[in-house]
């Protein structure tokens, strides 16, 4: 019997058309681009403008395009799952929207939250439903519209985030192309030291809430850090060991991109050239669930098929994940 395994067929990404540079954040917060390139390798990020814009806009951009792109129509879509740290609801959730907003009807569709490792977790539950063949076309989509939780008054937070999405479509392959391995962990003892305290359950929006800036995003940087690149580089170095791969026969580290300094951490705890990682957070930002398939989309004229690929992430939670895949065609 021939192993199906879930293939990578087609990835788009969309980011919105405003540019915040690090020249404007100047004139924002007590900062400068020497301090902030310096410490995160960030020059700028995208923000999404527009009354009554979420999520789930820059992520039906992504599936449209994606579809155009593959030739594929909506109607052939059977899953589609959206990771996202900033739902535009707390229901209908934000892969219902996006549904809705191109007209894929009828399917299943729902979201995952596991903040920045949220792509690998959510193309680790869409390649199942592939690989036991019960469905052909899962689209898995990243999205988040960071700027909706960051408090650009606070330069710590502010310089991190930008807005995007990004769209790939998994189908069947059984040339031995796809996704081979992926390790996801978590720990809620990380929850202190990154955070958004208000808005949910625990503590619903008040004023008190509101006047207290608790709807925006807390992190206490050198906690993160430390836990950042320990895990997110222990797990790829991991993934690499449990599946004989080396730093020569690894074509690409397809890191979360949250900070240089993190991504070139990963980079040497792997043994792999930083002419091996994919690197776009100099313009971008960090778009949480959105990173890693936008560094596929802005890399992809460069894989070939059955490149090995490594993706790892880390994340608010604390949630962290690596993923071992071979690309499945040519650009």
């Amino acid at each position: 019997m021939t192993h199906i395994k879930a293939s990578i067929t087609g990835i788009q990404g969309y980011v919105p058309d405003y540019v915040l540079t690090n020249a404007e954040l100047e004139t924002m917060v007590a900062t400068n681009d020497e301090w902030i390139v310096s410490r995160t390798g960030i020059k700028e990020r995208r923000i999404l403008k527009g009354e009554g814009l979420g999520s789930s806009h820059m992520g039906a951009e992504a599936v449209k395009g994606l579809l155009a792109k593959t030739n594929t129509k909506p109607e052939e879509i059977d899953l589609l799952i959206c990771a996202t740290t900033t739902p535009d609801f707390v229901f209908p959730c934000t892969a219902n929207l996006i549904c809705d907003m191109v007209g894929i009807r009828n399917i299943g569709s729902f979201d995952i939250q596991a903040a920045c490792s949220g792509f690998i977790y959510a193309l680790t539950l869409g390649s199942q439903f592939i690989e036991t063949g019960k469905y052909k076309k899962v689209i898995v989509v990243g999205s988040d519209k960071m700027s909706a939780i960051v408090d650009y008054t606070d330069r710590k937070t502010c310089i991190l985030f930008g807005d995007g999405a990004g769209a790939v479509l998994l189908e069947p392959d059984t040339e031995g192309n796809g996704i081979i391995d992926s390790i996801i962990k978590s720990d809620g003892a990380g929850y202190p030291y990154l955070n958004q305290k208000a808005g949910g359950s625990r503590y619903p929006p008040t004023h008190e809430t509101v006047d207290n800036r608790l709807h925006y995003v807390y992190q206490d940087g050198a906690q993160v850090f430390k836990f950042a690149v320990t895990n997110m580089a222990d797990i790829a170095a991991d993934i690499m060991e449990r599946n004989g791969l080396t730093s020569e026969n690894t074509a690409w580290l397809v890191p979360h991109q949250a900070n240089r300094r993190i991504i070139e951490a990963t980079a040497n705890r792997m043994g792999v050239g930083m002419d091996k990682v994919m690197m776009n957070i100099h313009k971008y930002g960090n778009t949480t669930a959105a990173t890693i398939p936008l560094c596929l989309w802005d890399y992809e004229s460069q894989l070939k098929k059955g490149d090995n690929l490594i993706l790892a992430a880390f994340g608010g939670g604390f949630t962290w994940g690596a993923m071992y895949l071979k690309w499945g065609y040519d650009a």
